[in-house]
């Protein structure tokens, strides 16, 4: 009998900073893969920023998913480093997020689970989201990346040409997907400048 083919495990939450367009297009891309499991987690305000922009509710986000938790249960099995994953990403990651990841305040299950993520050197990835940015939204990035983890906020590349809010989101997904060798055809590959 073949072994089972190992599934990727992926965490992903959603808090209340702009860009929810983010979190959830990757959870759309995400479910498409029957080689990858995910695990979602939305904050109250992650809540709000998905309604007032893309006019979903919880539900329609956690539909996506294979496993929900509830930002309140730090006694999910995500809350622990038994629990084996490829990793974590938080899309968009709120400044708040942020420093409680960077200081190890794990007071929700979001910002537990980033900590066992970095504490089990798996890899975390923070798509952080505010400008400009203050000295303590530096300093905090500094800190998690010295931790392991990084930073990546969702800046649009322009050398694809890209033609639309989608293409530009999707170029920012797939480069994220890139991070945990998750294959994708979101986004042509740069080839070298035309001549």
């Amino acid at each position: 009998m073949p072994a089972a083919i190992p599934r990727k495990r992926l965490i992903v939450a959603i808090t209340g900073a702009t860009g929810a367009v983010y979190g959830v297009r990757l959870l759309e891309i995400l479910r498409t893969l029957p080689e990858v499991e995910t695990h979602v987690m939305v904050s109250e305000a992650g809540v709000l920023n998905i309604h007032q922009e893309l006019d979903l509710k919880r539900k329609d986000v956690e539909a996506l998913a294979d496993v929900v938790h509830n930002v309140r249960d730090v006694g999910a099995s995500i809350a622990s480093g038994s629990f084996l994953s490829d990793g974590m990403i938080i899309a968009p990651c709120s400044m708040k997020t942020l420093a409680a990841v960077a200081h190890g305040l794990s007071d929700n299950l979001i910002t537990r689970a980033a900590d066992v993520v970095l504490k089990e050197r798996r890899r975390l990835v923070l798509m952080v989201r505010e400008t400009p940015f203050n000295l303590a939204h530096l300093r905090n990035m500094t800190a998690v990346t010295e931790m392991g983890g990084v930073i990546f906020p969702p800046l649009p590349g322009f050398y694809q040409r890209p033609q639309s809010i989608e293409e530009m989101v999707d170029h920012t997904i797939g480069r994220v997907l890139d991070m945990f060798a998750v294959d994708h055809q979101l986004t042509p590959r740069w080839v070298g400048l035309k001549t």
